[in-house]
C-alpha cells in the first residue's frame, strides 16, 4: 500500500473516531439538549491545544453479541489540553457509544490519563456523561470503577481534581467524582444518585423523580454533593475555566498570579457604614468581601449549601486567597453541622494547595438544639477546628463583629495558629454575648429582685466595657491590633506579603484522624 494510501486511511480512521457513536447518535444527543463528549472538550480547552489518546482503543469483550457492537474510543475520549495556557488532563465520557458505559479498556483509557496528570502535576477534569458500569462485562467493568477511585485518592492534595456532571452519573461512578475536589452540575441534564428511582420503588415503594432524588437542586441545597450549579452545560464549562485560573497546578506550586489593576492602597470607605448599630442586626458578609476583593470579584463555593457560611476565591493584590467568612444573614452567622462540614473540605482544599486563608469573622457560637446534638455536632463542629489547625498557610482573621465561645476558638483564632488576628472596633470578644452573660454573672441580683430593664442594660454595657470589646484582647495580645473598616483591604494585603515566606510543616506522621 503507498504512503498516500496509508495516510488516507489514518484521516479515515480518524473522522470514523470522532463521529462516536455515530450521526444517529449525536443527533440523539443533540436532541436532550447535551454537547457531545468532543464539543465539549473543545469548549474547555484553548483552540487547537487538544492532543488526544488511544482514539483507536476498542473494547475486547465477545459475550453477548459484543463482539460486534464495537467502535474506536470505546465511549470515552481521553487527552491533555490548556487553559489560558496552563496544562490539563481530561476525560469525557461519550454518550453516544454504548451510553458512555465503563468497560475495562474505557477504564483503562482513564486511569492511563489520571496517571499522566500526576507524573505531570497537572489538574484533572472529567466530565461525566454515563449510563454507569458496561453490563455485559460484569466484573471486568466493576474492577474499572475500583482502579479509578485508587488513582482518585491517590491524586487527591497533589493534584487539583474536578468533576463535571454532565447527564447521568449512577451508582458506583458517583463515587468517583465525590472523591475530587469540586464537582459542577448544570439543571439542564445532570443528576447524580447512588440508586435509581426505580430501584428505591422497589425496595422502598417510593415513588419519587429522577429530579427530586438527585438532581442539581438537591446536592447543591441538600446534600452538599455538588459545590457550582449552572444553567447550562456553556455555563458550566466556563465556571471550570474560571475556578482553575484560582489553582496551582499541583502541591508543589503557588497559585498563579495576574497582574492587578486594583490599587493595594484602595479604601474601603463603604464598610464604616456596613455594622448595624444594633448587634442583632445582620448585614450580607458578601458586601465585606466583595468590596476588598480585586475588582470586586469573588467565585463562591457551594453558594446554596449550609449559607450561615461562605467560602470562596479571590485575588488579593492579584494572588489567589481562600475565603472563609460567617454569613449574618442566615441563622446569624453561627456554626452548625453543614457549615462546619463544608467550611472544613474547603480550608483543607486550600491548605493542600498552598491558598493562603482569610477568615472573616462573626460568629455568636455553634447552633444549639437537639437535632444538632443528636446528629453530631460535636464530632462535624470539631472538624473545622482541626482543619484550622493542621493548616500551614498564611492565614489572616478579621473579627467584624461577634466572636463569642468555643465559636471564637475555631474561627481561626490566635492560639489555632493563625499568623495575623486583626479585629474592627465593633468586634465583641467573649465567652458569649453581653446579655447572657449578665444571667450567669449577676444571677443572684436578676434572680432575687425584679431588676428593671434599665439597670440590666447597664449591667450589660458594663460588661461589653470589661470583656466584650476589641481593646482587651489587644491588651493581652489575644490579637494584633484594631484596624479602621475601609483599610482592611491594605492591612490583609501587605500582611499576605509580609506572610509570603512562611515556613511550617506539622509533626512526622502518616496522616491525622480527623473526625469525619
Amino acid at each position: 500500500m503507498a504512503v498516500a494510501e496509508k495516510i488516507a486511511e489514518l484521516r479515515s480512521r480518524r473522522e470514523k473516531a470522532r463521529l462516536g457513536g455515530g450521526e444517529k447518535r449525536i443527533s440523539s444527543q443533540h436532541d436532550k439538549g447535551k454537547l457531545t463528549a468532543r464539543e465539549r472538550i473543545e469548549r474547555l480547552v484553548d483552540p487547537d491545544s487538544f492532543e488526544e489518546f488511544d482514539m483507536f482503543v476498542e473494547h475486547q469483550s465477545h459475550d453477548f453479541g459484543m463482539e460486534k457492537n464495537k467502535f474506536p474510543g470505546d465511549g470515552v475520549v481521553t487527552g491533555c489540553g490548556t487553559i489560558n495556557g496552563r496544562i490539563i488532563y481530561l476525560f469525557a465520557q461519550d454518550f453516544t457509544v454504548t451510553g458512555g458505559s465503563l468497560s475495562k479498556t474505557n477504564a483503562g483509557k482513564i486511569c492511563k490519563v489520571m496517571d499522566m496528570a500526576m507524573r505531570m502535576g497537572a489538574p484533572m477534569i472529567g466530565l461525566n456523561d454515563s449510563g454507569g458500569a458496561r453490563v455485559q462485562e460484569g466484573v471486568d467493568a466493576l474492577n474499572g470503577y475500583a482502579s479509578i477511585f485508587y488513582r482518585n485518592v491517590r491524586a487527591s492534595g497533589v493534584i487539583p481534581q474536578i468533576s463535571a456532571i454532565m447527564g447521568p452519573c449512577a451508582g458506583g461512578a458517583v463515587y468517583s467524582p465525590a472523591i475530587t475536589d469540586f464537582i459542577f452540575m448544570n439543571r439542564q441534564t445532570s443528576y447524580m444518585f447512588v440508586t435509581g428511582p426505580k430501584v428505591v420503588k422497589t425496595v422502598l415503594n417510593e415513588d419519587v423523580t429522577t429530579e427530586a432524588l438527585g438532581g442539581p437542586e438537591v446536592h447543591s441545597r441538600k446534600s452538599g454533593v455538588t459545590h457550582f450549579v449552572s444553567d447550562s452545560e456553556e455555563e458550566t464549562i466556563l465556571l471550570i475555566r474560571k475556578l482553575i485560573s484560582y489553582l496551582p497546578s499541583n502541591n508543589m506550586e503557588e497559585p498563579p498570579w495576574f497582574k492587578p489593576s486594583d490599587p493595594i492602597e484602595r479604601r474601603c470607605e463603604e464598610l464604616h457604614e456596613i455594622i448595624p448599630d444594633n448587634p442583632n442586626k445582620p448585614y450580607d458578609i458578601l458586601d465585606v468581601i466583595e468590596s476588598i476583593a480585586d475588582d470586586h470579584e469573588f467565585l463562591e463555593v457551594a453558594r446554596d449549601y449550609a449559607q450561615n457560611i461562605v467560602v470562596g476565591f479571590c485575588r488579593m493584590n492579584g494572588h489567589s486567597v481562600g475565603i472563609i467568612a460567617n454569613q449574618p444573614k442566615v441563622l446569624a452567622g453561627v456554626l452548625d453541622i453543614n457549615a462546619s462540614s463544608k467550611a472544613a473540605r474547603f480550608i483543607r482544599f486550600c491548605d493542600a494547595f498552598n491558598i493562603p486563608l482569610v477568615v472573616l469573622e462573626d460568629v455568636p457560637g455553634y447552633l444549639p438544639g437537639s437535632n444538632q446534638e443528636h446528629n453530631g455536632i460535636i464530632r462535624h463542629g470539631a472538624k473545622i477546628l482541626y482543619a484550622f489547625a493542621e493548616a500551614t498557610v498564611p492565614r489572616i482573621t478579621i473579627i467584624i463583629r461577634k466572636a463569642y465561645g468555643g465559636a471564637y476558638c475555631v474561627m481561626n483564632s490566635r492560639e489555632m495558629g493563625a499568623d495575623l488576628v486583626y479585629a474592627w472596633p465593633s468586634a465583641e470578644i467573649a465567652v458569649m454575648g453581653p446579655a447572657g452573660a449578665v444571667e450567669i454573672v449577676f444571677r443572684k441580683e436578676v434572680t432575687e429582685s425584679d431588676v428593671p430593664e434599665a439597670t440590666a442594660r447597664q449591667l450589660e454595657n458594663e460588661y461589653r466595657e470589661k470583656f466584650a470589646n476589641p481593646y482587651v484582647a489587644a491588651s493581652k495580645g489575644y490579637i494584633d491590633d484594631v484596624i479602621e473598616p475601609a483599610q482592611t483591604r491594605f492591612r490583609i494585603i501587605r500582611a499576605l506579603e509580609m506572610l509570603a515566606t512562611k515556613r511550617e510543616t506539622n509533626p512526622p506522621k502518616k496522616h491525622g484522624n480527623i473526625p469525619l
